[in-house]
């Protein structure tokens, strides 16, 4: 494993590191030694978490007794410490390491695997993710929690009652990167609730995975009791919605409804502790029938208060600097000296509602108790010590109308008012970090860029920076100003133009002209989900000359998928789109989607899948919006109050143009994911002209922009690109990196154009040479590898182990060869099989022929006991390529469906259904596709079929060549 000396910090990383690689490490370091903070963009595909990980674990190893650092970090040999190393070891600083989902966080926990490093480490997740009590886990949210806490309370959770002996006898857990699965997996095996066993871990480790709510949130944050803050490191990871989230965190909104729910709720606990009373004579005071009137009446004239409030206009609200809120509900006796007495008499209502609920003859509770979200807004209100952070806050009153169909009413007779208090600081929240004296705050993300208004508006100094460039090269990006379309006329998506017709013809032909340039996978982003659905409906009607449509045009080329507005649609719509990716019989899908929606935040279109985004136009946020007008007024006099000639401000402007910015680079974000992709960016808008709008591009996009002034030139120079560009290879596993030195020796799923067709000896001379040099790659792979063969394991044959080396290494060459000599000869001489059948048999060097019998697959061959080496080693380096592929539990998920099936408990067809669903990314459709070679002959017929009504039957030809591989012919 290679090492690097950076900032005199021995860093270990799993490959050869890039230049910028080596960039991002030493910032790291370097803020880390501070104690600084650190503002860090790192374009998708540079391997910023895997740096991001290497650099900090080098840098806290680093801080241990050298004759210990090793040891202190891998957590694995923890048990043979000292008690002085132990000690040590406490002394080191905790990382918490911070992403917006917990999908993301598994990612990093796996790429963690990857490295040497073994910190003692817990992810910690929410009780939706972890909980596996029967009743427990159905509820979500609040009522969730709250049916947690009772049981286990009242000690009827089972799994809660085993997490502290299972530690006991498990002190090792942890010391190898687990993640929210594997936590689940152990409570489902040996019995302890994995939410607590996090909980219980998680004051004990070097390393905490925790989404930002953990931290931003601070009443959950008060749940992270083991953390020692002063000697911490956090790093928000994915950060580039951070002050998004910050300010949100600090905010609320109170719907009348959600009131009038809360004085219900309010008199459920007059009768509950009426009855309760009455029957045991109980004089404990929290449960008095008298507090809880009180708080209805309370309640009951708060919402009157806000339905009395007159507005400056419809349309404006009512609006109030932040500090009005105190006097508002001073006059209603909330001051900050009852305010604890209110908040306590709603923990007191809100525990006697789940007593109720949990009761035997009551119901469980499947929502939320209402009076939990007005004692968070209290608590948010009179935080602190004093009312100073109100001067970041504004008060809002708007009219909200529910839907008239629901009474057949009218709009204006059914109407409800939402009092909101809303903060315009995100700063606020990582203030809370300083003041616990955090020693380092490093935010990284692919998309950061405009830096400077991160560091303006987080209210933190950011003194390391760094703005990272790509590892592609030149050669591999497109990136194009288109400003007019196919007629001449300006594309310009801005207010006044959006709505024309000859604005959306125009932009449906440019789509329709670059849908058919661009090859595989295009994404297309709005700047609103009101101009995305207003111009398909545009497109879909007919033309009155000819009664032809453009979406008809559009479909020609790339099937249509539109992103839906609504979240529990949105991953059917995803795997429509990759579906039609992969669709044989068609020329690639388009997925026409929103800026800011989810097909712009974090997914990842890598290779054909995404081989081109187009951004129609700049996505600014709609200034009417009361927040957004709000946000800019704040920011436009905070600027005035606190300008001076050496701090910078941040304007209104400003601010409002960045977000649009910041938008655009996340969606051109979804395109060249790794260093041997490639893809075009096409900026679809004559504003993307404009110098000050390309400045705030990310850093690495700039140098590649160029601009069109007319449609025909970006038209051909984007038909050129991609003409010129070749299939490029997969990213590698480990084991295809060792073996990156023999000559193109193509993946299964690589499809090569007919470029020409050589002679025969041309083919022989490569298949010749694949073979000399895969021998001796092939030993050394073959003696490093010690672990039993899973597919042995599942079908008990024996292992290759056993088998004389001779023998292996003769079948391995043999495996190689075919691998390598499949797509050339297929690509030399296309549709003559008998050509590349007589290639192939000038190579063979065993004398074996296709009139020899053999058993047909590997599995089959386990099953009639005749283990034929060559089948057996050909699963076995299947099997290590699956791995390699897949996560953990993927892979877990593809033993257990063999298992099943060997053992006669699973259908052949379940088994495809299965398979396919774990092989469903385009980058691991060839695992699919090699899958059928292992099944014993009587079900490759079903394979087939199953294969062609789902997915297309596979462009490639499979003939005569030994190892279970069987012939496929071109449909």
């Amino acid at each position: 494993m290679p090492s690097y000396k950076l900032k005199g910090v021995d860093v270990r990383f799993p490959y050869d590191a890039y230049d910028c690689q080596l960039v991002y490490m030493e910032s790291v370091i370097a803020a880390l030694q501070k104690g600084q903070n650190a503002l860090l963009e790192s374009p998708t595909g540079t391997g910023k978490t895997l740096c991001l990980l290497c650099a900090t674990l080098a840098w806290r190893e680093s801080l241990a007794p050298p004759d210990r650092g090793r040891r202190m970090s891998a957590s694995s040999q923890s048990s043979d410490l000292d008690p002085t190393s132990s000690q040590e070891a406490n002394k080191l600083p905790t990382v918490i390491y911070a992403s917006r989902t917990h999908s993301q966080l598994q990612q990093v926990i796996h790429e963690l695997k990857a490295t040497s490093y073994r910190p003692k480490m817990v992810a910690l997740g929410s009780r939706e993710q972890l909980c596996i009590e029967k009743d427990v886990q159905k509820l979500r949210g609040r009522a969730q929690n709250n049916a947690c806490r009772t049981s286990c309370k009242a000690r009827k959770c089972y799994h809660h009652t085993r997490v502290n002996e299972y530690l006991k006898k498990n002190p090792e857990l942890g010391n190898e990167p687990i993640d929210i699965e594997d936590l689940v997996r152990i409570g489902r095996t040996h019995g302890p609730c994995p939410y607590f066993l996090s909980r219980e871990l998680h004051g004990s480790v070097d390393m905490i995975f925790v989404p930002y709510n953990y931290l931003i949130d601070k009443e959950n944050r008060k749940s992270l009791t083991g953390i020692r803050w002063e000697n911490s490191v956090i790093i928000f990871d994915e950060a580039h919605n951070l002050e998004g989230v910050c300010a949100d965190a600090a905010s609320f909104d109170l719907p009348t409804t959600t009131l009038s729910a809360c004085i219900s709720e309010a008199g459920q606990c007059v009768e509950l502790a009426t009855l309760q009373r009455s029957i045991s004579n109980n004089a404990d005071k929290s449960g008095d029938p008298e507090n809880f009137a009180l708080l209805k009446a309370l309640l009951l004239e708060l919402s009157k208060k806000i339905d009395d409030i007159s507005f400056d206009s419809e349309e404006l609200g009512f609006t109030r600097p932040g500090s009005y809120i105190y006097d508002f509900l001073s006059e209603l006796k909330i001051t900050w000296e009852t305010s604890t007495m209110l908040t306590d008499t709603i923990d007191s209502a809100i525990s006697l509602l789940q007593e109720d609920s949990s009761a035997p003859s009551g119901k469980p509770k499947t929502s939320t108790c209402k009076l939990e979200l007005l004692r968070d807004a209290f608590r948010t209100i009179f935080r602190g010590k004093d009312s100073s952070h109100a001067t970041c806050y504004r008060v809002h009153v708007q009219n909200s109308y529910r839907r008239a169909e629901d009474k057949g009413l009218s709009k204006g007779d059914k109407k409800s008012r939402t009092f909101s208090w809303w903060c315009f600081n995100p700063g606020i929240a990582m203030e809370e970090f300083s003041k616990l004296g955090v020693r380092t705050i490093v935010l990284t993300s692919g998309t950061l860029s405009p830096l400077e208004s991160f560091a303006i508006e987080l209210k933190l100094p950011f003194d390391v920076r760094l703005e990272n460039p790509h590892v592609i090269g030149a050669n591999q990006i497109w990136v194009g100003v288109v400003s007019s379309g196919p007629s001449g006329r300006a594309l310009n998506s801005s207010y006044r133009t959006r709505d024309s017709p000859e604005y959306k013809n125009d932009l449906g032909n440019t789509i329709v002209n670059f849908a058919r340039i661009v090859p595989d996978g295009l994404l297309v982003f709005f700047p609103s989900y009101y101009l995305l659905n207003s111009c398909v409906d545009s497109w879909q009607t007919p033309n009155q000359v000819n009664g032809h449509t453009l979406w008809e045009r559009i479909c020609k080329h790339k099937q249509p998928v539109v992103e839906p507005k609504e979240s529990a649609l949105f991953n059917q719509a995803h795997e429509d789109f990759l579906a039609k990716v992969k669709d044989s019989t068609a020329t690639g899908a388009v997925f026409f989607a929103v800026c800011r929606g989810k097909v712009s935040e974090g997914l990842d279109f890598a290779d054909e899948t995404g081989r081109a985004v187009i951004v129609t136009g700049m996505p600014f946020a709609m200034k009417t919006d009361p927040k957004v007008r709000l946000k800019r007024q704040y920011l436009d006099e905070e600027g005035r109050r606190t300008k001076t000639s050496t701090r910078k401000v941040l304007t209104g402007e400003d601010w409002y143009v960045q977000q649009a910015s910041r938008a655009v680079n996340q969606a051109v974000g979804r395109v060249i994911r790794h260093k041997n992709d490639y893809g075009a960016i096409i900026l679809c808008d004559e504003r993307f002209a404009q110098a000050g709008a390309q400045s705030q591009l990310s850093l690495w996009l700039r140098p590649h922009v160029k601009l069109y002034s007319k449609f025909g030139d970006a038209a051909f120079t984007l038909t050129r690109f991609f003409k010129d560009k070749k299939p490029q290879p997969r990213t590698m596993s480990k084991v295809q990196q060792n073996t990156s030195s023999l000559p193109d020796l193509p993946c299964l799923n690589k499809v090569h154009p007919l470029q020409s067709e050589p002679r025969q000896s041309a083919v022989t001379a490569f298949i010749a040479s694949a073979v000399s040099t895969v021998s001796a790659v092939h030993e050394n792979v073959f003696l490093e590898r010690k672990t039993i063969d899973p597919l042995s394991k599942i079908f008990g044959a024996s292992t290759n182990e056993q088998q004389p080396l001779s023998v292996v290494l003769a079948a391995k060459r043999n495996q190689q060869l075919c691998s390598a000599a499949i797509k050339p000869a297929n690509r030399a001489f296309g549709s003559r099989p008998e050509l590349v059948k007589n290639a192939i048999s000038v190579s063979k060097q065993r004398g074996s022929d296709e009139g020899t019998d053999r058993v047909s697959s590997p599995i089959e061959a386990c099953e009639a006991g005749t283990v034929g080496t060559s089948a057996f080693k050909t699963a076995g380096n299947y099997i290590q390529e699956v791995k390699a592929r897949l996560t953990s539990p993927e892979y877990e998920r593809f033993l257990a469906c063999m298992k099943s099936f060997k053992d006669g408990t699973t259908k052949v067809e379940d088994v495809f259904t299965t398979m396919s669903g774990i092989f469903a990314a385009p980058e691991r459709r060839y695992l699919l596709e090699r899958f059928g070679c292992f099944l014993p002959s009587r079900y490759q017929k079903n394979f087939d079929e199953y294969m062609s009504a789902n997915s297309g039957d596979c462009k490639e030809c499979y003939s005569g060549f030994p190892l279970g591989s069987r012939k496929r012919q071109k449909p």
